[in-house]
């Protein structure tokens, strides 16, 4: 036995974890639910805690350049401390909070290459290794998000990139450390004006702010970026013309200054500040990063890889501990 805790203590016979979603796609706002399944070793264990953190893949920008790993956003306790005997079979069921900030990682059921989410489970085992599990689940758009996504798509827009930066918008009530930026191709009539669009959604349980960036081509190859915010509440998204907003935006911005920006707000405030983000470590210039919309049928071409999902699964796979 004494050899056997010996073991257990480099990880060796001791306790397997298992986390078992109900439902692998949730909303923001929503809820993950499902349950732990522990099944104990070869020795009694002090089980001192179990817990449950979202994580997702996160890109940060310093001097010596670009780095892209794991950072857990939301963690939450799930069972406190108990004895687990030799063999012995436990489930402990959960249901976990999504933050309304939560990135989204598939439009209308297609991945968005170059996102990826997860709930890693902890096992803490006194006086021993601690055990792991890392799940994959996806991320679907609210209704009033959809709404936007889908107007991108009937006007012609074309999915660039999908990614995660580090910072905080200016002017807006953002609560995680990060944002994501959805980049679009415009339209062919467009085409010489503006180099890509980008697309951020802010969102709490009753306003979604919609951040829109133009690259605008300049002289000699040169650019500059101009911004727009829409500040709604999530009825208001449903019942506005996403289209003809989006349009008019990217119309006026031909005699517009550098920076300029652009917004409306129904109902909220609008701060005047559209768009504009404070750094905290996000790369030099205005750009409030890579946005995509994507949403109506026929969209699907123009944002999915084919490895998309498997290459969700393979990013995690390096994180997972071996049971």
């Amino acid at each position: 036995m004494v050899f056997k805790r010996l073991l257990g203590a480099f990880g060796v016979g001791g306790p397997s974890v298992d986390t078992v979603l109900a439902v692998s796609r949730v909303s923001p706002g929503g809820s993950l639910t499902g349950e732990v399944r522990i099944k104990g070793g070869d020795f009694e264990a002090e089980i001192e805690h179990i817990t449950l953190g979202l994580v997702t893949r996160i890109e940060t920008e310093h001097s010596e350049g670009e780095h892209t790993g794991l950072g857990e956003f939301f963690r939450t306790e799930v069972s406190g401390p108990f004895k687990l005997g030799v063999g012995e079979e436990r489930t402990v069921p959960f249901q976990v909070p999504v933050p309304w900030e939560t990135p989204l990682t598939e439009v209308q059921g297609q991945p968005l290459n170059g996102m990826a989410m997860g709930v890693r489970t902890e096992l803490a085992i006194a006086k021993a290794v601690d055990k792991g599990d890392l799940d994959p689940f996806s991320v679907a758009a609210l209704p009033s998000q959809e709404a936007v996504l889908v107007a991108f798509s009937r006007l012609g827009f074309h999915f660039k990139s999908a990614d995660l930066e580090t910072g905080h918008l200016y002017g807006v009530q953002q609560r995680l450390p990060f944002y994501q930026e959805i980049e679009f191709y415009p339209p062919a009539q467009y085409s010489g004006r503006i180099n890509e669009v980008e697309l951020t959604f802010v969102a709490d349980a009753g306003r979604l702010d919609v951040i829109l960036e133009a690259d605008k081509r300049g002289g000699h190859g040169s650019g500059h970026d101009s911004f727009g915010r829409f500040q709604v509440t999530h009825e208001q998204a449903l019942q506005m013309d996403w289209a003809a907003e989006i349009t008019g935006w990217l119309d006026g911005l031909a005699g517009q200054h550098h920076g300029a920006s652009y917004g409306a707000s129904y109902g909220g405030h609008d701060d005047g500040h559209h768009g504009h983000h404070e750094h905290h470590g996000h790369r030099g210039g205005p750009g409030m990063g890579a946005v995509v919309a994507a949403g109506a049928a026929g969209m699907v071409g123009g944002f999915v890889a084919a490895e998309a999902i498997d290459e969700i699964g393979d990013f995690f796979e390096g994180d997972e501990e071996e049971e």
